[in-house]
């Protein structure tokens, strides 16, 4: 799992008129999902690095036929800012000839943490929830131990050498520095000395580790000193605080509120005021419509369609005409697949569009390639024609 906190990007080919956008270093494993990003109404699938430096890294991406090559700048790394503002004041004067690579355009991505994140955590605490109701600590959760199956198109956990039956705790040291939780490093501490803990540790362990994997993936930077400063062990609370109100502007699209609240609920000092998986799956940032911002890079294959351009806004607050609009859509959707729920918001974000669960992500699939270009209530929807076996329409997940 890769999170990174920025990077500038241009993009480059004589065989395409449209620029597009960055892409996260590491992020292409051909083993992996398909990277994809959108800019100015094209999808582009990020097929193979093509190269890298100390800060630099150059993607082949396609879109279609058309096929070009996009240079992908780290802000955060050695040089990267000067190389980029260097190489594309040049770039721009110097445009023209045959024998130069065109420039088409240049993008600043200010926002790693977007519907990846979102995907990453509704799974992982459906993961620990799992894990947790049959009595196991996982008791190593950091971001090497999480992967993503392009096979099962989700993330997994994985690493269980150090877990354990909860009550039947038979390893003395668990978690990784960083993501410890306050009573594992009491207990490790006890045990360096020859001594016992009078308890062991707990299932919230597991929590904490997630509330610090995800502070870090908001910030954008590792916190393992942080925690362990005396700093953080008076007042968590105030530094989260801190960390929320820096990047909030950064983060539009997202209830930072919502999450703040939420990773808070992970790190309490003490274990038994803790959140559990169960009650974080119930809270109020998965009750709110997540909507992608166009940075959003990363389009994670999820059983939900988006349909667009198929209600008016005085559709929306016709209570009569609203309910009908989402029969008859449901209806029509079930043809192609088994419907978990159908969504129409009616505010901001996706306001005005229908967002479709089915239970499997190849119904989703197939509904998308059978009803593009349909109309529905005289209205046609306009439904992109995507390329590529794991790029959709799809890029939200609702519960």
């Amino acid at each position: 799992m890769a999170c990174s906190s920025g990077s500038n990007t241009k993009m480059s080919n004589p065989n395409v008129s449209t620029p597009a956008m960055a892409v996260t270093p590491d992020a292409v494993d051909q083993k992996t999902s398909p990277v994809v990003f959108e800019i100015y109404g094209k999808i582009w699938s990020v097929q193979a690095r093509l190269g890298q430096g100390v800060s630099a890294s150059v993607y082949r991406v396609n879109s279609g036929r058309a096929s070009s090559a996009v240079k992908e700048f780290q802000v955060d790394a050695q040089g990267g800012d000067y190389g980029y503002l260097k190489e594309s004041s040049v770039l721009e004067k110097i445009q023209g000839h045959k024998n130069i690579v065109t420039l088409y355009g240049m993008f600043t991505n200010h926002n790693p943490f977007g519907v990846a994140t979102h995907c990453l955590l509704l799974e992982l605490l459906d993961a620990l929830s799992f894990l947790h109701r049959g009595g196991y600590v996982h008791a190593d959760l950091k971001p090497r131990n999480i992967l993503w199956s392009a096979d099962d198109e989700c993330f997994k956990l994985i690493d269980f050498g150090l877990s354990f039956k909860e009550g039947h705790q038979d390893v003395k040291y668990i978690q990784t520095d960083g993501y410890r939780a306050p009573e594992a490093e009491l207990q490790n501490s006890l045990a360096q000395a020859g001594l016992e803990s009078d308890s062991g540790c707990t299932t919230a362990v597991d929590l904490w580790s997630l509330g610090i994997i995800l502070l870090e993936m908001f910030s954008g930077i590792k916190l393992k000193e942080t925690v362990r400063s005396q700093e953080w062990k008076d007042n968590s609370s105030a530094i989260v605080d801190h960390i929320f109100s820096s990047n909030a502007v950064v983060y539009p699209a997202i209830p930072v509120f919502h999450l703040r609240d939420l990773i808070k609920s992970m790190l309490h000092n003490d274990p038994k005021l803790r959140s559990t998986a169960e009650s974080a799956l119930i809270n109020p940032f998965f009750s709110i419509p997540f909507a992608p911002h166009i940075e959003d890079l990363v389009l994670l294959p999820t059983p939900v369609l988006r349909l667009l351009n198929v209600i008016d806004d005085n559709h929306l607050y016709n209570e009569d005409e609203y309910e009908d609009i989402i029969e008859d859509m449901k209806e029509e959707c079930q043809k192609y697949g088994t419907v978990v729920s159908l969504l129409i918001p009616k505010e901001n974000p996706g306001k005005g569009q229908v967002f479709v669960e089915y239970a499997n992500a190849g119904d989703s699939k197939e509904a998308q390639r059978l009803l593009t270009g349909r109309t529905f209530d005289a209205t046609l929807e306009k439904y992109p024609r995507l390329q590529g076996s794991h790029i959709y329409t799809i890029i939200l997940k609702y519960i």
